[in-house]
């Protein structure tokens, strides 16, 4: 466990982007705690908006304490229930029904976070947090996929643009190919991640621009074991087995495929808005993003939609859910959204501040923030299963060269079983 303290240069910076916040009635004696995963830059700016958030309600004090991302889920599973742990939580949103379904989270309180207003002023993604009627969560910031590009490279090889569509993409990944004189790739064309965002991008993009809905609109009924679904995943894993521009696990590690890109290794990925500040700060060449490809030019555009929320677990009640409750509003207010772009790189909640023209036509950040009216969470009920079940298809079909309508077959009953499964425990609840 870490237990994190203030940046004073990012606290002045704070302080003037905010503008200072009104002071809140005193309420003595109240110490929350927060918990959410370790990563650089979303703890410092969280230390920092901490000390804000205490200068405007000397009653309330915070405490922030993080955890490594692989042990972190399993840790806040493990403290709610025992009565310990956080007042406040960071989860991922996909994690919402199973904390949810064990009585780990409250509802959001309806007076002070209405939900007509949240649904008002919030991007269309944002659904995704509600279970059962109620509002459980609610995000800073959200993310969303892109193309992001190597330049230099697309320069190298006589490439004036970012792909328009998926057939240019293919197209585009066979020229930025580099191969030894042994015929080994040394440079991929894309740097493919199924266990990255290339799931998402399969299950949220390539099915929707394919003419498959992954799931019935309720989230209760697998939908894409189709004919088109199949072609949208032969389509995928062609670019290893068939185009050959792209090899799994180039690079070892969860992040491999963004090492690669870093490296110089791979021409294109897609990866979240979440990736602009590592990308940023270790590539040495001259990078750019750009909206997903479609699958034709002018069709249908889709994007996958991401975000972690911050919760009130049940350990907070009487004062200290109160005052649980004022640190969330800070937390999602329009001024720390702001703050959260500039020093942690994830896009706004805000509809109001999505829409901001400068931030629309930025560079880095334009492409992801345009695809927000079209980008869909999807509603898991156990995200790290139904990921698997994913994964295991496209293993399926790289590996064991199994057919892609049989693999997205036995993908669908596997995942319809959990969701099946899910919804049983709760209508005994």
């Amino acid at each position: 466990m870490r237990r994190t303290v203030g940046i004073g240069w990012l606290v002045l910076a704070i302080g003037v982007a905010l503008g200072g916040t009104p002071a809140a009635p005193a309420q003595p004696g109240i110490t929350l705690t927060y918990w959410q995963y370790y990563f650089e830059s979303k703890v410092k700016t969280m230390d920092a908006l901490i000390k804000q958030f205490e200068t405007g309600h000397p009653g309330i004090r915070v405490v922030q304490e993080t955890f490594p991302y692989d042990s972190y889920n399993q840790k806040v599973a493990s403290a709610v229930p025992a009565g310990q742990g956080p007042d406040v939580v960071n989860l991922f949103y996909g994690w919402l029904p199973l904390y949810v379904g064990s009585g780990y989270l409250q509802p959001l309180p309806a007076d002070a976070f209405p939900p007509a207003q949240i649904e008002r002023e919030s991007v269309p993604m944002i659904k995704a947090a509600k279970f059962h009627g109620r509002y459980w969560a609610l995000p800073t910031a959200v993310r969303t996929l892109a193309l992001f590009h190597n330049k230099d490279l697309f320069r190298k090889a006589g490439i004036a643009r970012p792909p328009l569509t998926w057939d240019e993409f293919v197209a585009d990944a066979q020229r930025l190919t580099e191969r030894d004189a042994r015929g080994r790739i040394t440079v991929e064309g894309f740097g493919i991640a199924p266990s990255g965002q290339d799931h998402q991008l399969i299950r949220e993009v390539l099915f929707r621009q394919w003419g498959a809905a992954p799931y019935s609109s309720d989230g209760r009924k697998v939908t894409y074991d189709t004919a088109a679904a199949a072609e949208a995943l032969g389509w995928y894993t062609d670019l290893v087995t068939k185009q050959k521009v792209a090899v799994i696990d180039f690079f070892p590690g969860g992040n491999g495929y963004r090492d690669a890109f870093v490296a110089g290794k791979a021409a294109m990925i897609v990866d979240g808005s979440f990736a602009i500040g590592s990308i940023q700060n270790s590539a040495k060449f001259d990078w750019g993003v750009a909206p997903l490809p479609r699958r034709t030019a002018g069709g249908t555009p889709s994007n996958f939609g991401s975000f972690w929320v911050n919760g009130l677990t049940v350990k907070a009640k009487g004062a200290r859910r109160d005052a649980a409750a004022a640190f969330l509003k800070f937390l999602t207010s329009p001024d720390t959204e702001r703050l959260w772009l500039r020093q942690v790189g994830e896009i706004p909640a805000s509809k109001a501040l999505a829409a901001d023209p400068k931030l629309v036509q930025d560079p880095v950040y334009g492409p992801f923030i345009a695809s927000l009216p079209y980008a869909h969470a999807t509603f898991f009920v156990d995200e790290s299963a139904q990921r698997t079940v994913l994964l295991d298809a496209i293993n399926e079909v790289v590996l064991n060269h199994k057919d892609p309508k049989a693999a997205l077959d036995g993908a669908a009953a596997r995942e319809q079983k959990i969701l099946d499964d899910f919804w049983a425990k709760q209508a005994t609840r």
